[in-house]
């Protein structure tokens, strides 16, 4: 695949999988006395707690390390261009009324931290609004809790790139399985809890133990102790200023993660076998839940590539209509004044969350009337609330018609979208997006990545620092120390 990115795609070599290093270190911990003590019927826990104990030093395909970069690079610039929403506001204010130990980075500020505080409030700027990334069969978002806590328990415990990265594929692994074990959006519209959350916390403690070099009995207990901090309700649909939102899908999960890991580390203890026995995780939050799926196709399947990054800086329902709305454009160029009608056809699902919300970024009325408009959606036009009361786009969004529509809630969690377009003369323009620009079936190159990034950083770092920032993380193998990064993530 050619690039033409000043950062060059590394040779795609065939390496051995997770899978290999995982039948490896299998062998080994079934020998320990203390995993033939253990619970019986925890084949699940034990291969998880396998898996994820090699995972630190265990090879990985190119194209999965590829493809992390790509998301701890997005995760990083949705943290440093949140630093000045509503979220990421709350989050530094926190850090500065307690920085106690300077010991972690937190993100586009000069304020160091212990590693919770650090962790949370990176996590809080990660998702701070739409920008990061999201993983549509779990019905999660991966990226703003698991990079952040990565990163504090990483420069905690002085871990170099090489394991940064895989660290935080593990965390990818982990935590999206969970909530697809459990039933993904179909789970959490019946239960009414938040997958975002339960998946984030899986995600951030795995990551977070990878980075603390737990061995497989500490992971075990890890995997207890996020089902003990695993929590939330849906009532997070409900949140107009997005804090608490950025708490439950990210902050909190990272915190919980990272405070699992220094516990883990210093000698805690908990149950061996989360998944089996009485009062078992499963059993309480999804009694038909088959525990098969969270090992289903480990080591053979990573999650981080099944993960969308976001081309639009706005709620993922969205995507996919600005995509059918800038495609006709290019195929037949028209003015927002010659628009006369716009009906999206979105899965039922999806047309409750972004149905003419009080927050830009999520309503999908406003942000089409903003490209018929604009002719794009930057980030500032997603989070430029006051300007939702401009007349000019009051006009246009009066003419988008959204419509909830059962044939293609049926093909979710794919995010299938049909726009028709009607303008003045009469002409009637129709397209259908089966596959959003970048998601894992229609997935955005390097050079596209690149670019999405250095429009999220400069305006907060600048120009410069932002290109040796894209530079070391596409080049995390060559990283000694994480704490390099701190110099190219503040503010100069």
């Amino acid at each position: 695949m050619k690039s033409n990115s000043p950062f060059p795609l590394e040779p795609l070599r065939r390496q051995p999988t997770r899978r290999d290093a995982l039948r490896l270190a299998a062998g080994a911990l079934l020998a320990s006395p203390c995993l033939r003590a253990a619970t019986a019927g925890s084949s699940v826990t034990e291969t998880l707690a396998a898996y994820m104990a090699s995972a630190g030093t265990a090879p990985l395909p190119a194209e999965v390390l590829e493809k992390t970069k790509h998301h701890i690079l997005d995760t990083f610039a949705a943290m440093i261009s949140g630093a000045s929403l509503p979220p990421g506001q709350t989050g530094l204010k926190f850090a500065e009324a307690h920085q106690g130990e300077k010991v972690a980075t937190v993100v586009a500020s000069k304020l160091l931290c212990g590693p919770l505080e650090a962790a949370m409030v990176n996590a809080m700027l990660a998702h701070s609004d739409e920008t990061d990334d999201s993983h549509a069969p779990s019905h999660s978002h991966p990226g703003c809790a698991i990079v952040p806590a990565a990163y504090a328990a990483g420069e905690q415990f002085g871990i170099d790139g090489s394991r940064f990265l895989r660290a935080v594929t593990l965390g990818y692994d982990i935590g999206p399985r969970v909530t697809m074990t459990l039933g993904g959006l179909p789970y959490q519209m019946e239960s009414h809890r938040s997958a975002h959350s339960i998946s984030s916390t899986f995600g951030a403690t795995a990551a977070a133990c990878c980075a603390a070099a737990l061995n497989a009995q500490q992971m075990r207990w890890a995997l207890d102790y996020a089902a003990q901090q695993a929590s939330g309700t849906a009532a997070w649909q409900r949140d107009t200023n997005h804090v608490e939102k950025s708490l439950v899908f990210a902050g909190w999960p990272a915190r919980n993660g990272v405070s699992s890991a220094l516990l883990l580390q210093l000698g805690g203890s908990g149950v061996d076998d989360i998944f089996t026995g009485a009062d078992n995780f499963l059993l309480t939050f999804n009694p038909k839940a088959d525990p098969a799926g969270l090992i289903d196709k480990l080591g053979e399947r990573f999650e981080v590539t099944r993960t969308n990054i976001k081309k639009w800086t706005v709620g993922s329902p969205i995507q996919a209509p600005l995509d059918a709305v800038t495609n006709l454009r290019q195929r037949h160029p028209f003015e927002a004044a010659d628009v006369k009608k716009v009906v999206v056809r979105v899965a039922t699902s999806e047309a409750k969350t972004v149905n003419n919300r009080e927050m830009p970024d999520i309503s999908l009325q406003h942000m089409v009337a903003v490209v018929l408009i604009d002719k794009t959606a930057s980030f500032a036009a997603a989070h430029d609330r006051p300007r939702m009361a401009d007349p000019a786009l009051v006009r246009e969004r009066a003419k988008v018609e959204l419509v909830p529509d059962e044939e293609l809630e049926a093909l979710y969690p794919r995010r299938v979208t049909v726009v028709e377009l009607t303008l003045n003369d009469g002409t009637t323009l129709t397209e259908r997006v089966e596959a959003v620009r970048g998601t894992a079936e229609n997935p955005m190159t390097r050079d596209e990545v690149v670019a999405k990034a250095g429009d999220l950083l400069a305006p907060v770092i600048g120009a410069a620092q932002s290109r040796k920032l894209i530079a070391q993380i596409l080049n995390l193998e060559t990283l000694k120390s994480l704490r390099g990064l701190r110099p190219l993530l503040q503010k100069a």
